[in-house]
C-alpha cells in the first residue's frame, strides 16, 4: 500500500512537471481576438500566429506574413503629442506640418515609441508568448464556448510554421475540453500536418487557385504541396471546411471554380465549402504598414456573382456557404 502511494505521488509530480514544461513553450503571435464569430462555429477566441510561407496579394492579415517584428501606425489615433519622436533613440521619427514620418531604415523596432504612445497609435506587431499565457486568455471565455458550441481557433499567418507551440496549445485545449479549429493554408510538411491533426477538432483549410502557375504568381508559392496535403488530410480527418476567397479577375473564373469543385467532391473528409468574398479592408492595413498594395483597383464581387459561384459548386453535390 505504501509503495502504491509513493508511485502515485511520483506520477502526479511527473504529470505536474510535464504540464509546467508544456505551458512554458513559447511561440510568436501578433494578436488574440476574443468573441470572434467568423473563424469557426459559435463564439471563439482566435489566436493569430506570426509568419506565413505564402504572400497572397489580397492577404487580410499582412502583418502576419513575416515572422519579424513590424511597426504599424494608426494615424487616426495619433494625438500629435510627438513623444515618440522625442524618445526614439535612432532619430527614426520626425514630424512636419502636423504629420509624423518614420524612416524605416533607421527604425530598430525597439518598441520605445509604442510604449510611450498615450493613444496606442504606434504598435509593435509581434509578441513572444508562452502556452500558459495564451491559455490564460483563452480560458476567460469558456462559458461562452460552452453556451454557443464555440471554442478557440488558431490562425495567422500560418500556425503550422510553429508546430510544437501549436501542438502544445491543442493538447491543453483537449485537456480542458475546449473545441479547437486550425486555420491553415496547407503549406507544411505532411508529417507535421498529420501529427497535429490528431488533436484538432476542425480544420479551416484555405484553397485559392488550382492552376499552379497562377498560384505561384498570386501567392508566391506552388500549390502542389497544398493539394497533396489536403488529399492526405481528408483520408485521416472528417471535419474539414475548405475556405475559398473569391477574388474577382484572379480566381472567380469558370475554369478555376469547376476544378475546385471537381477536386473537392473526391475528398470524403471535406464537410463544407465556405466562400469568402473579397473586400478592401486589407488596403488600410497595407497603408499602415507602409506596404504597396497591388490589387487596389479590384472591386468586391457582386452578390449575384457570389451566388452563381455557390450554385456551380453546389451542382457537384457539395455543401456551400457564403461567409461575409
Amino acid at each position: 500500500m505504501g509503495e502504491l502511494l509513493v508511485n502515485t505521488e511520483v506520477k502526479n509530480a511527473q504529470s505536474i512537471q510535464l504540464s509546467e514544461n508544456k505551458g512554458s513553450k513559447t511561440g510568436i503571435i501578433f494578436d488574440i481576438k476574443r468573441f470572434a464569430v467568423h473563424d469557426g462555429p459559435g463564439i471563439r477566441t482566435t489566436v493569430f500566429f506570426k509568419g506565413c510561407p505564402l504572400s497572397c496579394q489580397w492577404c487580410h492579415n499582412p502583418e502576419g506574413q513575416g515572422i519579424a517584428a513590424e511597426i504599424i501606425f494608426w494615424e487616426n489615433r495619433c494625438i500629435r503629442c510627438y513623444t515618440c519622436a522625442q524618445i526614439c533613440p535612432n532619430g527614426a521619427i520626425s514630424y512636419s506640418g502636423g504629420y509624423l514620418f518614420t524612416d524605416r531604415e533607421k527604425c530598430a523596432l525597439c518598441g520605445d515609441c509604442s510604449e510611450v504612445c498615450p493613444s496606442s497609435a504606434r504598435v509593435i506587431i509581434r509578441r513572444k508568448v508562452t502556452v500558459a499565457e495564451v491559455m490564460e486568455e483563452v480560458e476567460k471565455d469558456i462559458i461562452f464556448y460552452d453556451e454557443s458550441c464555440g471554442g478557440v481557433t488558431f490562425s495567422g499567418g500560418e500556425p503550422l510554421m510553429q508546430p510544437d507551440f501549436l501542438n502544445s496549445l491543442l493538447l491543453y485545449c483537449k485537456e480542458k475540453k475546449i473545441h479547437t479549429a486550425v486555420d491553415t493554408c496547407g503549406y507544411a510538411e505532411r508529417d507535421t500536418l498529420l501529427k497535429i491533426s490528431k488533436n484538432v477538432d476542425l480544420f479551416l483549410y484555405d484553397l485559392k487557385l488550382m492552376d499552379n502557375n497562377r498560384h505561384k504568381r498570386f501567392t508566391g508559392a506552388s500549390n502542389e504541396l497544398i493539394l497533396n496535403n489536403l488529399k492526405e488530410l481528408a483520408l485521416h480527418h472528417n471535419q474539414i471546411i475548405v475556405r475559398v476567397p473569391i477574388i474577382p479577375d484572379i480566381n472567380d473564373d469558370d475554369e478555376n471554380i469547376f476544378k475546385i469543385g471537381e477536386f473537392l467532391v473526391s475528398l470524403k473528409g471535406v464537410m463544407q465549402i465556405d466562400l469568402l468574398p473579397y473586400n478592401k479592408l486589407s488596403i488600410d492595413k497595407h497603408n499602415r504598414l507602409k506596404r504597396a498594395y497591388s490589387l487596389s483597383k479590384i472591386q468586391p464581387p457582386s452578390a449575384e456573382g457570389i451566388s452563381e459561384i455557390k450554385e456551380k459548386l453546389t451542382r457537384f453535390g457539395l455543401r456551400v456557404q457564403i461567409r461575409r
